[in-house]
């Protein structure tokens, strides 16, 4: 029963489909050189100015939403409020939604910008790793995602949280950690992984 009720989701879920497609255009377009150019100029517009430091404080503050810390306070939270499915759900989408994240960087090997580009800025530390996909993005993606379809929030809700993701995504920029594709790629990413995390708990509510 579990095994059809999530099957029948898959099924409904055609925006499912065309965002793995565009994942994979993404992951492909790492290897169009004219896209690389395009991902340094942008990436040279948003972090290579001179910020006020209180706006690069802010803005390390704001890219810590994407940290996996965030999605387990979430969790502890509602686990407290007897939400506890949800925060199972959370808990197992972050730790598997990390490794592949993490095998996905080790297929790509893609450079940090502050390898390849001498003047760029680098806000708090310099990350370890590969750059794609940027992590946070994906994390905050998936953690908002999943938020939006389990309460049904309304417009204005929907709005507020892909707005703050965005904002982490463009924080990932700003403090010198990623390129403009690795964030893209981070948002549709996490936007999957929170659709498929979304049926594995409507499936589970229904038994």
């Amino acid at each position: 029963g579990t095994r059809a009720a999530l099957w029948t989701g898959l099924n409904a879920q055609r925006g499912l489909v065309v965002l793995l497609f565009l994942f994979v255009l993404l992951t492909l377009s790492l290897i169009w050189s004219s896209g690389h150019r395009l991902d340094t100029r942008v990436f040279m517009l948003f972090n290579m100015r001179g910020y006020p430091k209180w706006l690069d404080r802010f803005m390390w503050l704001i890219t810590q939403f994407g940290n996996m810390l965030t999605a387990f306070i979430a969790a502890f939270l509602l686990y407290i409020l007897n939400d506890r499915r949800l925060a199972i759900v959370i808990i197992f989408g972050t730790l598997t939604l990390w490794l592949m994240v993490e095998m996905i960087k080790l297929l790509s090997k893609r450079d940090r910008p502050f390898h390849a580009l001498e003047k760029s800025r680098v806000i708090g530390w310099q990350e370890k790793g590969d750059s794609f996909p940027s992590g946070h993005t994906t994390q905050i993606f998936f953690l908002m995602t999943l938020l939006i379809h389990h309460f049904q929030l309304g417009m204005m809700g929907t709005v507020a949280l892909y707005a703050v993701a965005a904002l982490v995504g463009f924080t990932r920029i700003y403090v010198g950690a990623h390129y403009p594709r690795d964030v893209v790629a981070g948002l549709v990413l996490g936007s999957v992984w929170g659709i498929l995390a979304t049926l594995l708990d409507s499936t589970g509510s229904q038994i």
